[in-house]
Order: structure tokens, then sequence, then C-alpha cells
């Protein structure tokens, strides 16, 4: 008798927070034009889940708590738990040279003798290594039993290190794949079956799976919500090259199930399963930089020390086609959530949702640091680049979009930028400072013998000389405008004439670069972007062949007189040499493959 009143009184309490919480996100997820989600609360109580919106926009079939998802990156946290029963077990060591487990894999590290690639570089995204090419994410060429080491490399190339590993930290899913390969080496088995049979299962996570999973064809699982896109089209699940950092299936109930393990001892009915003092790493960086000169937030063993909506958390997100997820642990007070919505938008406010059931997990609220005065912030002023920046592929590209400009204000540094809104810093002394809107130190900015640089847990910058930006967007605007100069010229003299030989060439070749748009745009998935298909085989053709032609045309040319001919050959060589720049950083030929 008293067992069920109990189980009464604690029905009474979950009953309402559940309706409180469903009627919320049904309501913010018809203001963000989102389609569904299905999510978990979990306290020292138990176990709250819930769902809203649609789990396939197409059948109008409605979302419930049981219907599996799947959540991206955050794939990433429960293969380094996977990881972390390995070295505790005694088969791995996070100290462990990558070399000693994969001896196969080529890595180019011009650090090897003093800073050797080791596993916790991998579980920390410190390895320093590239995150992923397009051929990598967008392909529709790999099947679920493609080999991973056809996901880090093509032709046996060497993975190039850009950094010191263990220095700085930069987000890797060719890292992350990487450690896939170190369980198939270490077990002897494919990672997803060790995985699903020696760490799922003993954790109750029956619902799970590393496997892949999809929502059509053959074996298709009808309890798996259907993905979607911006305009609301589905989208099902596809294989993917670096399957370790983000392919997973779940359910929201499991992966409370998880959120509670990894709070816990590390034991499971009172047995060791993983050691607590690796459970209790996560999430706790010490190792960088960044981390040394008193950065409290950052990346370690698959979790993130994350300060949002007036709390910190040891959080991991993510996001694949069709899906974008949050995991956050509140190991103080015992609370943590999970969400998977079921639509990748660009446009919606996802921590909207993500603040709705922190709320309703009724977290004590934290006071802000106070701030500290910091007279001698000016010299922290100065542009600064992403280093080593996320994609190498469009390292060029961050140069000039992605770099960070730091004033000194009356109140501290504002910080801004072209790809998001300004920050504002508050300083806390040591080089330590708060952004507005968090509640404890978010940036570090630091001065050693590479010259002077800030993290922000999640990026590292490093200051460069003024001239070398503005030059980079000098060469830019001097190209744009030789290309504007040949298109209008091009085409009055079309109209109008008087045509010459190398005017003609050079105007048809500007045209071509129009060819490939409708084979790219209309004529292929974008999640083939990565891949060799007509449209990225002619782009690449076109905008290879554009300097060959341009240079063709000033000789061609070379001996017309006036001013419009010298007009002509100025924008070709501003052309001309802003290709050269594209050619060195790797981006002419523009080709998305390989």
């Amino acid at each position: 008798m008293r067992l069920r009143l109990c189980f009464l009184l604690l029905l009474a309490a979950i009953l309402p927070v559940r309706a409180e919480v469903a009627g919320e996100m049904g309501a913010a997820l018809r203001e963000q034009g989102l389609t569904g989600a299905v999510w978990a609360l979990v306290t020292p109580d138990g176990v709250v889940t819930g769902a809203a919106g649609l789990a396939d926009a197409g059948t109008g079939a409605a979302m419930r708590p049981d219907h599996r998802v799947q959540m991206g990156s955050v794939t990433k946290t429960v293969l380094a738990t996977g990881v972390l029963r390995l070295v505790t077990m005694g088969r791995l060591s996070l100290d462990q040279p990558l070399a000693d487990i994969l001896p196969t894999v080529a890595i180019d590290n011009p650090w090897a003798a003093t800073h050797p690639l080791r596993l916790r570089h991998l579980l920390d995204h410190t390895s320093g290594l590239d995150d992923a090419r397009l051929w990598q994410v967008f392909s529709l060429r790999p099947d679920a039993d493609t080999p991973l080491v056809q996901g880090i490399a093509h032709d046996g190339q060497a993975l190039r290190l850009r950094w010191p590993p263990g220095q700085r930290f930069s987000y890797s899913n060719t890292g992350y794949t990487l450690l896939g390969m170190v369980v198939e080496a270490v077990t002897g088995e494919r990672y997803e079956a060790w995985l699903d049979r020696a760490f799922l299962t003993p954790l109750g996570m029956r619902d799970s799976t590393f496997g892949f999973v999809t929502q059509t064809g053959p074996g298709a699982d009808p309890r798996l919500a259907m993905g979607h896109f911006d305009d609301g089209s589905t989208q099902a699940a596809i294989p993917w090259f670096t399957r370790p950092a983000g392919q997973f299936t779940t359910s929201a109930a499991d992966m409370a199930r998880l959120a509670q393990f990894l709070m816990g001892d590390g034991a499971i009915d009172g047995v060791p399963f993983i050691a607590s003092d690796l459970l209790h790493g996560m999430g706790r960086q010490a190792g960088t930089a960044a981390a040394r000169a008193g950065l409290p937030i950052g990346y370690a063993l698959g979790l993130q020390t994350r300060d949002r909506h007036g709390v910190v958390g040891l959080c991991h997100s993510g996001n694949i086609v069709g899906y974008r997820a949050m995991l956050c642990l509140y190991p103080e007070q015992g609370k943590a959530f999970f969400i998977s919505v079921n639509a990748d938008s660009e446009t919606a406010s996802y921590p909207a949702l993500d603040a709705i059931l922190t709320r309703a997990l009724s977290l004590p609220v934290v006071t802000p640091l106070p701030t500290a005065a910091d007279p001698e912030r000016v010299k922290w002023q100065g542009i600064y680049t992403p280093m080593p920046n996320r994609f190498d592929q469009f390292a060029y590209l961050d140069g000039l979009t992605a770099t960070v400009t730091v004033t000194a204000v009356p109140d501290g540094l504002l910080l801004t930028n072209m790809q998001r809104p300004d920050r504002m810093l508050l300083p806390l002394g040591n080089g330590l400072f708060r952004q507005q809107g968090r509640i404890i130190a978010s940036h570090v900015f630091m001065e050693d013998a590479d010259g002077v640089s800030f993290s922000d847990g999640g990026q590292s910058y490093q200051r460069v000389p003024a001239w070398r930006f503005w030059s980079g967007w000098l060469s830019v605007g001097m190209g744009l405008l030789g290309l504007g100069w040949l298109l209008l010229a091009g085409f009055w003299r079309l109209v109008l004439g008087p045509r010459s030989l190398g005017g003609m060439v050079s105007i048809s070749a500007l045209l071509a670069l129009a060819l490939p748009a409708p084979f790219v745009i209309w004529g292929q998935s974008f999640l083939a972007l990565g891949d060799a298909t007509v449209g990225s085989v002619l782009l690449a053709v076109v905008t290879g062949l554009l300097p060959v032609v341009l240079l063709a045309a000033l000789f061609l040319d070379r001996r017309r007189t006036g001013l419009l001919p010298w007009l002509d050959r100025l924008a070709s060589l501003a052309v001309l040499q802003w290709l050269t720049v594209l050619a060195v950083a790797g981006l002419l030929p523009f080709r998305l493959w390989g």
C-alpha cells in the first residue's frame, strides 16, 4: 500500500510537468517552423519523457515519446564513453600514442618527437587534425559496410596535423572516425557490434545502436522518426564515411539512462564498469594552453563545459541531415536533459528549445562572476584569425570572413566579425573575460612564443598583422572589379562592338562559369556535393581553365592599342592575381570531391 501511494504521488508530480513542457515545446516548434521533437528530463526523482509535433510530415504521424531518433554528433559522447570502458578494462590508455594502436594510418606530425598524437587528443579534439572534407560528409557513395579507413583519407594520403597535439582545441569528425578504428583494432570486431554488445547492453540501452538504421527500404524501422529539411520535405537516414562521429539511433528513455550513468560513480548494480575518475574528467579540459591559463570551459573526453541559459553544464550538441540534438548534464544536482528535433533547419533557434528544458529542471540560479578592472585590456586589441581553423579546405575563406576584430572599449573588449553578432567581453582579470550574458569566464587572452592569441573554449584565434588581413580583402576586391569589368565590357562589345578575338575568348570563359550551376543546384542532391558528379566535374574544369583562357586572351590581344585594351589587360591581371591566390589556397580548380 505504501509503495502504491508513493507511486501515485510521484505520478501526480510528473504529469503536470510533462503537460507543461509539452505545451511549451509544441508552441516553440510551431514558432520556429520545426517538425517534431522527443525529449527526456532526468532528476533525482526519476525520468520524464515527452514528445511534440510530427514524426513524419509526409504522413502526418504524430511524434511519440517512444519514437527512435538520430542525434548526429551527440554520438561522440556515447562513443567516447565506450572508449573509456576499454581504458577501464586496461585494453587502452589515454596517453597511448595512436601510432601504437593504428600503425598503418599515416600521420604527418612535424612535432612527433616532442608531441606525439595520443588517444586523449582524439577524444578531446586537440589532435590538430582537420575536421572533414566535403567528400567525407556530403557523399552518396558509402554504404553501411564501407571500411572506416576509406573515410579518413584518399589513396593512402597522410593525415596532416596543423598544430602540436594537445595545445589547441579544433573540432574534428576525422578524429572520432579514427576512434572507431581504434575500437576495431583493439577488439577485433566492427566497432558497432562491439559497442552495442559490450557497452550499450550492460547499460540497458536496448533501443539504441551504433549500427545503420533508416526509415525506408529493406529492414526499415517504423519507429524511427523521419528527418526533415527547412521546407518540410522528408529525408531518410543515409550511410556516412565518418559514421563513428555521428551515426547513432536511440530513444529519449535510453539517453536518460546514459545521462544517469554518466552522472553516477561508473558502476552498474554495484559492479565497477567505467572508472569514476574517467567519468568525472568528461567535459573538464586541463591540457590545452587555454585551460592552463584558467579558462573553465572546454571539451574533454566527449563532453563540453557549456555556459548557457544562466547555468553551467556538461553538454554535447549534434546535427546530421534531418536532425538536431542536445544532451546536457548537471551532475551536482543529479539532473539532465536530452532532446532530438527531427528537422535540420538553418534559420530556427534550437537554443529556444533547450531553454524550455533547462527551466523545467528548476536548476539553481547562478550569479555571474563580478567584473574586475583591467587597465591593460588595450594590449589585446587587434585582428585575430582562426588557428587552426576547423575546416582546412576553407582556411582561406575563414581567414577573410571568420577573422575577429578585438577593440578595447570602456567596459571591456568588443569582438566583431562577419559571421556572428558583436560580442561584449567583460574583464575578470589575468586575461580572462566573461561574455555579456554568461556567468563564468568565456574567453581567455594569452601571450607566448607564438604571439598573442585567445580562445573561447571552442576555437583558438591568433593575432595577425592588420596588413595581412586587409591585403587579402584588397586582392578579393581587385579580382571582383576585374571580373566585373571583363563581364560588362564583354557584353557591351557583343552587342555594339568593336569585337576582338581575345575579348570574345574572355567573355566566353566567364560565361562558362555558369554552366555547372544547373547540374550542381538542380541536377543532383546536395548530399552528393562531395562526389565526382557531372556538375562538380564540370565546375572543376571551367574554374581550372579560367586562368589559362585569360592568359590566352592577353596574348591574342597583345597588339591592340588604346585605352580600352589597356583597361582589359589591367582587369585580366587583377583577376589573374586573385586566381593565383585561390590556387595557392587549394581552391582552384574548385574541386568539391577528393
